[in-house]
């Protein structure tokens, strides 16, 4: 999972450095223009443009995240698929990212959203929707998990 999300994120981005100039936008259809457009934007801070120029900062927790969740998905039981689809979107889109600030000094965003409510949404790429994604279904997973222990009969206590 972690390497189709570098790929698809890092093929999505040269091809939108190397075909639309820096604050400039394309249409991809007619129709879908007053809801998604393809704009080319850098960004030196974190997801969605919070923190600007705190590029070196993101490199160090992107390199102590990619470590957390290599290590951290060794120790997972076997049966745990979706858990390691959830780190393997996180993990490919922290990759992403960082390949872009080492390279670039900067990540590229594209992805801008126009719709009500999200009408001054930031532009964001791949990578950044994969770790969003990645987080939102591992949380999913944890309240899953934690409902069903909940759910469980108490054990029968001896004596009483």
């Amino acid at each position: 999972m972690a390497a189709l999300v570098l790929l698809v994120d890092q093929i999505s981005k040269h091809l939108v450095m190397t075909r639309l100039e820096e604050g400039r936008s394309w249409d991809i259809a007619g129709w879908l223009s007053p809801f998604l457009r393809i704009t080319h934007v850098t960004n030196t801070g974190a997801a969605f443009g919070l923190f600007p120029k705190w590029s070196d900062f993101f490199v160090a927790v992107a390199v102590i995240v990619i470590a957390v969740i290599i290590i951290y998905q060794r120790h997972l039981p076997a049966g745990q698929w979706l858990v390691r689809v959830a780190m393997g979107l996180q993990l490919g889109g922290a990759i992403g990212n960082l390949v872009d600030r080492l390279r670039w000094g900067s990540v590229v965003d594209f992805m801008d959203l126009n719709f009500w409510p999200l009408h001054e949404w930031p532009v964001f790429n791949v990578a950044d929707a994969s770790i969003v994604t990645g987080v939102s279904l591992l949380a999913i997973l944890m309240l899953w998990e934690e409902r069903r222990e909940q759910s469980k009969p108490a054990p029968a206590q001896d004596g009483l």
